[in-house]
């Protein structure tokens, strides 16, 4: 919900603060004193296009500050609030709030704020959308969309809708990919069958070289080796002769003495020597020999293992040769190849245009489009009963609000299919346009009294009443959905006594599951409020300002009767003002 607001330099307002809490909150105060600044400040929290026209005259700028509780929320709601700060990368404050942030210069630059971060004000919307809902003087406008009211049936039933809506949007995704991939292949046939023929004359290529994964590494490294055979030879023959005294090549003995023969003497001369000192290197002389043989016996393995054949390296040049093409050509080194070649044995499965493959294509989207027809139909059946029950419900609330028999009705029908949609498709015999939300469009109608023939809300609903339309249709559907700020901004205009009273009471009945905001000349309305604010203005000098003040006791009294034609200097207007009060603590105990 909403905690707290800060205005500075808004309109008439100068600075002003002002705290809300659970219930019903309303904003009174006299014409012109800035009621509606109000209003504009939460719009400009939620995103909304900054107005220059709106900084106080002689400020730098205005700023709006809003403090958010989030605990009340759960549900995907919440998820939405976390998913906004997470990729914002804002920050709670200490308590579990957060605070948000407007400027508008009066240059008409605007900057926005959220938990401490810079964010475009874009983001403010995505922040604010599942916390707060702003009904202004225009906004009602929405209503007459289609969209909305189609929407507003499904948050009406979303326990019944919610299900067969995802159903049939995860339907319709399996139709048109499976739908998109037959039009590709049997238009585009030809194009696809020549990319079969290339990718099989490719994968051909390779199989024919049959490359090993990191074989170009291996060679590489094995034909730098063959390349230094000859004195890679040399060097450990000569090692060999050396240590041992054998020449591994001829299997003769070498003319000089070998290291192995010398230490072996020196070993034998020394441990033969009386002297303690002398004899005790005998043991290290015989490590050294020991090493010596091991070292001799590893070069033997080495000079057997180098090729004999003197083509091995041809051998090996050849291959590489081979390798090489194919580097050149697919990838920078063999295991590119190789990961290629999987990626066009895959591809040419998918440009598969063989009558087979077209045959198993259209049976797939034949069976999609099938399943996808019949979760609209489900679909459908379940908005049009949602829809009646709407319809029924609200047209019982605007019985209350001064509408006398007024009379709601929502049509439920098919969209029709556009002359160039991209994916028409046929539901029980008819073609229709299948789009995200589903085959169905709707439509409020409105009946003005008993018998009238109800015609599209925005062509047989006043100002007046399309307000009252959208306040009954807050009311039914504040049970489905809880937690969420509303905000009206004289949502009772043009109406009076007893359905001023009405409006009053469902105000009250909604601020039962959402806190809710109400900017009102009524008292009547007033009246019901949990808590009272008023918007007070003074003139200091020729400069008019205006500041934001709670009201308790008697100067709630006081308040309600000056709305009260301007009684709030009379005992008549007070004691009316005393009845309302008495009026609304009644039902707000029927409430309970």
């Amino acid at each position: 919900m909403l905690a707290e607001i800060r205005i500075d330099g808004l309109g008439v307002i100068a600075s002003a603060t002002a705290q809300f809490h659970d219930g019903l909150t309303v904003v009174t105060g006299e014409t012109g004193a800035g009621k509606t600044m109000v209003v504009t400040s939460l719009h400009l929290l939620s995103g909304a296009r900054a107005d220059a026209g709106r900084v106080r005259v002689g400020a730098a700028r205005a700023v709006v500050e809003g403090r958010f509780v989030t605990d009340d929320v759960d549900g995907a709601r919440h998820e939405a609030v976390d998913d906004a700060l997470e990729s914002a990368g804002a920050e709670r404050d200490e308590d579990g709030s957060v605070i948000v942030v407007r400027t508008v210069g009066a240059d008409g630059r605007s900057r926005a704020h959220l938990g401490g971060r810079s964010v475009p004000a874009g983001t403010l919307a995505g922040f604010t959308e599942p916390l707060l809902t702003v009904h202004g003087q225009n906004d009602q406008l929405r209503l007459l969309r289609a969209d909305e009211q189609r929407r507003a049936v499904d948050r009406f039933a979303a326990d019944t809708i919610d299900t067969p809506l995802a159903r049939y949007r995860e339907r319709r995704a399996e139709w048109l990919t499976a739908r998109r991939e037959l039009i590709e292949r049997t238009e585009k046939s030809r194009e696809l069958a020549q990319e079969a023929d290339r990718l099989r004359h490719e994968l051909a290529e390779i199989d024919s070289v049959a490359p090993t994964p990191g074989e170009d590494a291996t060679i590489l490294a094995e034909v730098r080796r063959l390349g230094d055979l000859d004195s890679l030879r040399d060097a450990a023959e000569t090692a060999q002769v050396a240590l041992s005294g054998v020449d591994v090549g001829t299997e003769t003995a070498a003319d000089a003495s070998s290291a192995i023969e010398l230490l072996g003497v020196a070993r034998d001369r020394i441990e033969s020597s009386d002297d303690p000192a002398l004899s005790d290197l005998g043991p290290r002389l015989g490590e050294a020999i020991a090493m010596v043989v091991d070292v001799a016996g590893e070069l033997s393995g080495y000079l057997g293992d180098l090729p004999a054949d003197p083509g091995a390296l041809d051998s090996l040049l050849t291959r590489q040769a081979e390798l090489k093409t194919l580097t050149r050509k697919y990838a920078p080194d063999v295991d590119g190849v190789i990961a290629w070649a999987e990626d066009a044995r895959a591809r040419l499965q998918s440009v598969d245009v063989s009558e087979d493959a077209l045959a198993v294509l259209r049976t797939r989207a034949e069976e999609t489009e099938r399943a996808v027809a019949a979760a609209a139909a489900k679909l459908s059946s379940a908005r049009t009963s949602a829809a009646k029950r709407l319809a029924k419900a609200v047209s019982a609330e605007l019985s209350g609000l001064a509408m006398g028999k007024a009379r709601l009705d929502v049509e439920v029908r098919q969209n029709a299919v556009g002359a160039q949609d991209s994916a028409p498709l046929e539901v029980a015999g008819t073609t229709v346009h299948a789009g995200t939300d589903g085959v169905d469009e709707v439509e409020f109608r409105l009946a003005g009294h008993g018998g009238a023939q109800s015609l599209p809300i925005g062509k047989s609903a006043s100002g007046g009443e399309l307000s009252r339309v959208m306040l009954a249709l807050e009311v039914v559907l504040a049970d489905s959905e809880k937690g969420a700020t509303m905000v009206f901004d004289e949502v009772d205009a043009g109406v009076g006594g007893r359905a001023a009273v009405e409006i009053g009471r469902r105000l009250a009945r909604l601020a039962r599951a959402h806190q809710v905001i109400v900017v009102t000349h009524l008292p009547q309305v007033a009246a019901f409020a949990d808590t009272h604010l008023v918007v007070d203005k003074t003139d200091d000098g020729g400069v008019l300002n205006s500041g934001v003040r709670s009201l308790d006791g008697d100067d709630r009294v006081v308040e309600l009767a000056r709305m009260l034609a301007g009684l709030d200097d009379t005992e008549t207007g007070r004691a009316h003002a005393e009845e309302l009060l008495q009026l609304a603590r009644t039902h707000a105990e029927e409430l309970r």
